[in-house]
């Protein structure tokens, strides 16, 4: 049998790291603009008189973008190169977000939430193919932890600069496709860091990834379900505990500092351990975790804390999981893999609502913590499942 030549091997040390680096950089300036973008175009359809079920329903155009492109965009950047299918996504997120500045129907702003989650959908999947493929393997738990803290952060920035800037204008939405624009600018320099990309094996599609790595890419829908869903009722749930309202909205920060706090030990972590056992404990922290929210409810600085760890533990799904698909796959499987991380992340987007929201209706106030807590409970069991399962 002819042996297979790595695509990587000419990489040098330095090359890996520029490669890196332009990958992060880039996709955390598309984060802070996605992070602005969110509340912005929220706040601009409920001044025109929108209901919050037309807001919710054009909200969730981006998970489906993602479902319905995430896996085509591997051949997509074979047949392009990854470098120009990350700047064509970059286009056509900043034209996007123009497009909301200037275009007034509210059923055009449908096609336009679509090509603007078609962007943030090929944004994400090639660059974590891009960072995953160039992590040196002892650290490749690192490298996605510092990855994940950067995009954190930006994320968290944007709501900050939208702050700054107002939202009654058009300076938001230039300031928005701006991000996307300055974004290129890494790539731009990023010469011949990007990891090759081949066309797939007939076969080898995003179904095949979700049965070869469920525990993996099921990390990747409960994050998404939790993260989206303690967003949208851990405020509400401060509310009905008696808390005001920037108190309560505080909780979503508290939880966005852990996640800031805790990816690069937990990336280090899981450097040096089994990462299928490390997911089953953060399943298994995640559980209690959601249980001893309800407990620290008493308190708001010990709620503060008590949600500040578990998110930030929870938040270790993403960063754990994407270095666990690192070492199991590469190439145009790794780029498969993360397509189908992205797609099971964005149907996590699209269901965690709603299944807080029972919760939440259920048995208020602690509906959403229990909601979440039989989630996490769920991933438990079956991250133990595929513990006693071969590699």
């Amino acid at each position: 049998m002819t042996a297979v030549a790595d695509p990587l091997a000419d990489f040098t040390p330095r090359d890996r790291r520029i490669g890196i680096t332009v990958a992060i950089a880039c996709v955390s300036l598309v984060g802070v603009g996605l992070s602005l973008s969110i509340p912005l175009l929220s706040f601009a359809m409920e001044r025109r008189g929108a209901s919050g079920a037309m807001i919710g329903l054009n909200t969730a155009m981006g998970g489906v973008a993602t479902v319905a492109v995430a896996p085509f965009i591997p051949r997509l950047a074979a047949g392009l190169g990854v470098r120009p299918t990350l700047f064509l996504a970059l286009a056509i997120g900043a034209a996007a977000i123009l497009g909301f500045a200037f275009i007034q129907p509210f059923w055009a702003w449908f096609p336009l939430r679509f090509a603007f989650g078609v962007s943030l959908a090929i944004m994400f999947v090639l660059s974590e193919f891009w960072i995953n493929a160039l992590a040196p393997a002892q650290s490749r738990g690192l490298v996605m932890g510092v990855y994940v803290t950067a995009l954190s952060v930006g994320l968290g920035a944007g709501p900050l600069i939208l702050a700054g800037v107002g939202m009654d204008s058009l300076a938001p939405y230039l300031t928005c496709a701006a991000l996307f624009v300055v974004a290129a600018g890494p790539l731009l320099f990023a010469g011949c860091s990007a990891p090759p990309l081949e066309r797939a094996e007939k076969g080898r599609g995003v179904l095949f990834f979700l049965a070869l790595a469920p525990v993996a890419t099921l990390s990747a829908f409960i994050f998404g379900a939790v993260e989206t869903g303690a967003f949208a009722f851990l405020p509400l749930y401060g509310v009905q505990l008696g808390f005001g309202a920037t108190t309560a909205a505080l909780l979503v920060t508290a939880m966005e500092v852990g996640n800031v706090l805790l990816q690069i030990p937990l990336g280090l972590l899981s450097d040096r351990m089994d990462r299928r056992k490390l997911l089953l404990a953060i399943g298994v922290i995640g559980f209690l975790g959601a249980l001893a929210i309800p407990l620290a409810g008493a308190s708001a600085p010990l709620l503060y804390a008590v949600v500040a760890l578990w998110g930030g533990v929870v938040c270790g799904l993403y960063t754990v999981a994407l270095a666990h698909l690192g070492a199991r796959f590469s190439g145009t499987d790794l780029a498969t893999a993360n397509a189908a991380f992205v797609v099971m992340y964005s149907c996590g987007l699209i269901a965690g609502p709603p299944v807080l929201g029972v919760g939440f209706d259920l048995w208020p106030p602690y509906g959403a913590p229990a909601a979440i807590a039989v989630l996490m409970g769920v991933f438990a069991v079956v991250a133990a499942w595929r513990v006693r399962a071969p590699s």
